[in-house]
């Protein structure tokens, strides 16, 4: 029977795998997809997918790790406050709850707060007692016993008074520096030798304090001659040298000090005297402050400022508005002794006197 005839050429590794249909001899074959032989063991049914087709074995991958909780730190012992607390009993009998025994335990948080508090009083305690302010009393004094505190507030009565004097006078305050406020401090001076003295003081304490100047005062009268400005004036350089070394000064401020004393011959020419001058600044009259706490009192004022720079001019060495200031209240040129001290009315009283 005649027809084309259909030839298929053998293919070693290959094979048509699949059911073949019925060829008609007068069709066109199907196209036939040609399949690697491989073994049996690799058509197992987890390596073939729905088409029959032959995929790889996937490559292991690890698993992803979960993310980690973020970790809380664990509370403090804090205790809760109710809303309505239970009422407190009268009793005195000890807690027994665990919460308030752990807070009263060395260690804890509460115990490490009650320990700073107490500390915080007893410093606070201590400054009170610095600065000599009296202690309240948290209560009356019985009626039994109003005699007895009567009469111990009598017998006190001078410690009391002491207390009431400018606060940077302390108990432990040098005998010689509490005399000074006592008796010198703010009380108006008109003696162009003893404003001298008081200039060369309050330049020397500079760096220093009043308490070291004052133990040395007399060295200061004995080296300048008690302040006499004539004679300061004509020392020469071998007598500053020896000064040095006999009394312990610094030769810079000797220097000063003799410069000074020139310059105060030439104001006693040109005002008639140096305390003139000095309290031409003021018109005559001390100029009366009403400070009640001594951070209040100002370094310098816009009074020394003035004096300083019209000294400078003059040629005066050590005269800083800081020392001028200083040296007014040393001078009495303004008192600045606080209200709560009794020297403050007894400064203005003898201004009044002597201007009278």
């Amino acid at each position: 029977m005649g027809g084309p005839s259909f030839t298929q050429t053998p293919i070693a590794p290959l094979c048509w795998r699949g059911a073949i249909p019925s060829i008609s001899p007068y069709s066109t074959p199907p196209l036939l997809q040609p399949i690697l032989l491989l073994p049996d063991s690799h058509f197992s049914p987890q390596l073939l997918n729905s088409k029959n087709r032959y995929t790889p074995p996937a490559s292991p991958t690890k698993p992803k790790p979960k993310p980690k909780s973020p970790t809380v730190p664990p509370l403090l012992n804090i205790k809760r406050i109710s809303p309505n607390p239970p009422p407190k009993s009268n009793s005195k009998t000890p807690s027994t709850d665990p919460q308030s025994s752990s807070d009263l335990a060395p260690g804890s948080i509460a115990a490490a707060r009650r320990e700073q508090v107490a500390i915080f009083h007893e410093q606070r305690k201590l400054r009170i007692a610095h600065y000599g302010r009296t202690a309240t009393k948290s209560s009356p004094p019985n009626n039994n016993n109003d005699r007895s505190s009567s009469n111990l507030a009598a017998n006190n009565s001078g410690p009391v008074q002491q207390e009431k004097r400018c606060s940077f006078i302390t108990p432990n305050s040098d005998p010689i520096y509490v005399a000074y406020h006592d008796e010198e401090w703010g009380v108006p001076v008109h003696d162009d030798k003893l404003l001298f003295e008081l200039l060369v003081l309050t330049g020397a304490q500079v760096g220093s304090d009043w308490s070291s100047v004052l133990r040395k005062r007399q060295d200061y009268r004995d080296a300048f001659s008690g302040f006499d400005a004539e004679i300061v004036s004509k020392y020469s350089e071998k007598k500053l040298s020896w000064m040095s070394g006999e009394y312990g000064m610094e030769l810079s401020l000797i220097r000063g000090v003799v410069d000074n004393s020139k310059r105060i011959l030439e104001i006693k020419k040109e005002f008639g005297s140096f305390d003139k001058y000095l309290w031409g600044f003021v018109n005559e009259k001390p100029m009366v402050t009403h400070y009640k706490w001594l951070h209040k009192i100002p370094a310098k004022t816009s009074k020394s400022e003035t004096i300083s720079k019209d000294m400078v001019r003059r040629g005066f060495r050590l005269v800083g508005p800081t020392v001028i200031h200083s040296f007014m209240q040393a001078a009495g040129l303004t008192n600045d002794h606080l209200i709560t001290c009794p020297r403050h009315s007894q400064c203005l009283h003898s201004a009044i006197h002597a201007a009278a």
